[in-house]
């Protein structure tokens, strides 16, 4: 199955519907690109189980068959002969579910669970996913982004960062969008007077960080001789350097930085931050 993308729908709300609705419409178009079969998945059941007799859960598993399979219907006649839809029902934590989903997929797709009028802020459920996921997950906006252009990949050197920037290459050569490659750099925190940093250490600050983007993107021309790359070399936090250039991108793409058995349910602080607050569509990437 690691030609499938999951997608994780969530039914049981409208706004979950108009979520999952959108992260069908994002997987469904790369399945086509990338000739994968395309999952439907919806769980019945909360982070604690399902409380109520077990035809009740039944019930609930039929009427989520029969709207999943009503949204494959609607993509299968749209694009004849171009999509293989599969659903699937299954019971229990979300959560978890979704994470044991991603063990034999290609890619895992969830729509953001939007908190209301709580603040910008998404809850946490997508962080968690992202965090523990075996696959890339890409995290799709409640809201309609609107006219957008362009792919960000954040940039940081490690080897992780290196996978972000394949994964966001290609996606920006199967959008035929640019790649917008920002890395970030801030001084040793020592003092509260700006003032007081050597004028020769900040540039060398920045030259280092223009050093790590090059040795980053080496090689990157050959792969994709036609794609359009920006760099972008910018003084500050990281998180918030990539999401000045993700408002106005149709994708960002961001290491996650969780390793081991522990660890992999953890995600880097900028990771989180971005996800957060999700100015685009935002790919993971482990």
């Amino acid at each position: 199955m690691k030609d499938t993308i999951v997608v994780g729908v969530a039914l049981h709300s409208e706004a979950g519907r108009r979520s999952g609705q959108r992260a069908i419409a994002w997987a469904a178009e790369r399945a086509m690109d990338r000739h994968q079969r395309l999952e439907l998945l919806s769980i019945v059941g909360g982070a604690v189980g399902m409380v109520g007799e077990a035809h009740l859960i039944d019930q609930a598993r039929d009427d989520l068959r029969s709207q999943l399979e009503a949204e494959a219907r609607t993509l299968t006649d749209a694009h004849p002969d171009r999509l293989d839809v599969r659903v699937r029902v299954d019971h229990g934590n979300p959560v978890a579910k979704l994470i044991d989903a991603s063990k034999d997929a290609a890619l895992l797709v969830i729509g953001s669970d939007f908190r209301g009028d709580a603040g910008p802020a998404r809850g946490p459920h997508g962080i968690r996913i992202a965090a523990g996921s075996h696959a890339p997950v890409v995290v799709i906006p409640d809201a309609d982004p609107g006219a957008r252009s362009g792919v960000v990949v954040g940039v940081d050197g490690s080897d992780l960062s290196e996978r972000a920037i394949a994964f966001a290459a290609a996606e920006a050569d199967r959008l035929g969008e640019a790649l917008i490659t920002v890395i970030a750099w801030s001084p040793m925190e020592v003092s509260r007077n700006p003032g007081l940093y050597p004028p020769e250490y900040l540039d060398a600050l920045a030259r280092l960080s223009e050093e790590s983007l090059g040795l980053s993107l080496a090689g990157l021309s050959s792969t994709y001789p036609d794609l359009r790359i920006e760099r972008h070399v910018e003084r500050g936090y990281p998180s918030e350097a990539i999401e000045v250039y993700a408002r106005r991108a149709r994708l960002t793409v961001l290491g996650s930085h969780g390793r081991g058995a522990i660890a992999r349910f953890l995600l880097g602080s900028v990771s989180e931050e971005v996800l957060r607050r999700l100015p685009s569509a935002v790919a993971i990437v482990r």
